[in-house]
């Protein structure tokens, strides 16, 4: 038999590595244990955790993450529910996991994907004229702004009025409270956000919680007293979505899932946007090939193929990988005894797929501390090479919108606006909540406006709000 290798930190210890340099924690154990390694860093979960970073032993785990072996438990994240809710896709297990993620998928692929299309360049569009030059910008707040009213618009379908503002500042405040590696101390000990008064962060994550609840439990009630089955955003969806005995979602289930493709969609999306910024304006060469790919394709005006320009693809991937924003897959748990690439795995134990690790394989990657786009075009990657969005029957409902979103933001900025890096540093990665993002503020100055000029979206961008020409003010 051989057993796990692990280290003999004590656990404490390795949760305070974890939460403070997660990126230092994988490579220290990379270096010492190779492609597998038992850690203890879950106050939460007593389950042993053992991280797999062998592209091999991924491609088992995700293949077979519904067998009789393996399973894809949605309780082992209970640390998410502060954050998404009981209800919510992540905390869901076995036959509801796959009734319910049958129901949220529809929205997020094929047609549905062509109106959103214009609302992400309207929106990014109304940001970026906010900019002066010689102006100086946070690039991550600055993407927060677009990739929140990209979620309240074309999910929750709210455009304007008092409603839609205050919902706007409620989330944004509620995820802002672990923006920090310490703050993210909130995520793995629950027990540090008890309500002792209005001044404790317990007290002050209760009136949050429960003004939020209370503005988006009334959208979801009078858009089910009024239904419209001409909207497109992803709640009307849903509430008319049903399942196969012809059930729909709760309001309880549908606050929950709203919950989690804000934090999933909108977090993770305006995190990835500002490494683009930053890695595309640190290295003047992929600047230049871009910039000359969008050129190239100023008279295009098909959103969807736009998205797929070849190297315009291939810098979305690379920001993806060099600095993934979830650097771990979700949880596959052992459910009989068994062998993965040699090593025998307990019952019970929890198999993380190590996203950081596998990415900057060297074997995969050569001098994979680099940017380097160029490796997305010279090799198709195996699902279990790159996984930037997980994979198996966890993989994020939402990975095609962001990719989606991605390409669009960036093409309507670097096509209209000439910016620069502020502050001309290396900026690292630190944790922000369960996210990898850059350390400290990203900096970018507007130095000038590009003389092209984008092709007319075809939705007006005072009626792509709510994607079918009716606000919603409240």
């Amino acid at each position: 038999m051989v057993a796990i290798p692990h280290s003999q930190t004590f656990a404490l210890v390795q949760t305070l590595q974890w939460v403070f340099d997660p990126v230092g924690y994988m490579e220290k154990n990379f270096q010492r244990f190779g492609g597998f390694f038992r850690a203890e860093i879950s106050p939460v979960n007593p389950e042993p955790i053992v991280f797999v970073n062998h592209p091999e032993a991924i491609q088992s785990l995700l293949s077979q993450d519904n067998s009789d072996e393996l399973s894809a438990p949605g309780e082992v994240n209970a640390l998410l529910k502060p954050l998404f809710g009981e209800n919510s896709l992540l905390l869901l297990s076995g036959k509801q996991h796959r009734q319910r993620r049958q129901l949220m998928v529809p929205p997020f692929h094929g047609e549905r994907m062509k109106a959103y299309g214009d609302l992400i360049c309207a929106i990014t569009q109304e940001v970026m004229d906010q900019w002066q030059v010689g102006q100086r910008f946070c690039a991550r707040e600055a993407m927060q702004k677009i990739t929140m009213q990209v979620i309240l618009q074309a999910v929750f379908g709210l455009y304007e009025g008092d409603r839609y503002q205050r919902l706007e500042y409620l989330l944004a405040e509620r995820l802002n409270l672990i923006s920090t590696p310490l703050s993210s101390v909130l995520l793995f000990f629950p027990q540090l956000t008890v309500d002792l008064g209005p001044w404790s962060i317990g007290g002050r994550v209760r009136r949050l919680v429960e003004e939020t609840d209370q503005l988006l439990y009334a959208e979801i009630r009078e858009r089910r007293a009024q239904p419209n089955v001409d909207r497109t955003d992803v709640l009307s969806l849903l509430l008319a979505a049903k399942d196969a005995d012809g059930k729909g979602l709760t309001d309880e289930e549908l606050h929950d899932e709203l919950m989690t493709l804000l934090v999933a969609g909108h977090e993770t999306t305006a995190t990835a946007l500002a490494w683009a910024l930053y890695w595309i304006h640190h290295r003047p060469e992929v600047h230049q090939t871009l910039t000359a790919e969008l050129e190239q394709s100023s008279d295009m005006a098909d959103l969807m193929a736009i998205s797929r320009l070849p190297y315009l693809t291939a810098v979305c991937s690379e920001t993806l990988r060099i600095y993934p924003v979830a650097m771990v897959t979700l949880p596959r748990r052992v459910e009989k005894p068994m062998q993965l690439m040699g090593y025998d795995l307990e019952v019970g134990s929890l198999l993380l797929g190590c996203i950081y690790l596998v990415h900057h394989n060297e074997a995969l990657y050569p001098n994979a501390h680099e940017f380097q786009p160029e490796r997305f075009l010279e090799r198709q990657f195996s699902p279990s090479e790159f996984l930037p969005f997980g994979g198996g029957s966890r993989r994020c409902i939402g990975a095609a919108l962001a990719m989606y979103e991605m390409t669009l933001v960036l093409r309507t900025i670097l096509s209209q606006c000439e910016l620069q890096l502020a502050e001309p540093k290396a900026v690292k990665p630190q944790r922000r909540g369960g996210t990898l993002a850059p350390k400290g503020s990203v900096q970018i100055r507007k130095v000038g406006d590009r003389s092209q000029v984008l092709p007319a979206l075809e939705t007006p961008p005072e009626s792509a709000g709510n994607l079918n020409g009716i606000h919603t003010s409240r």
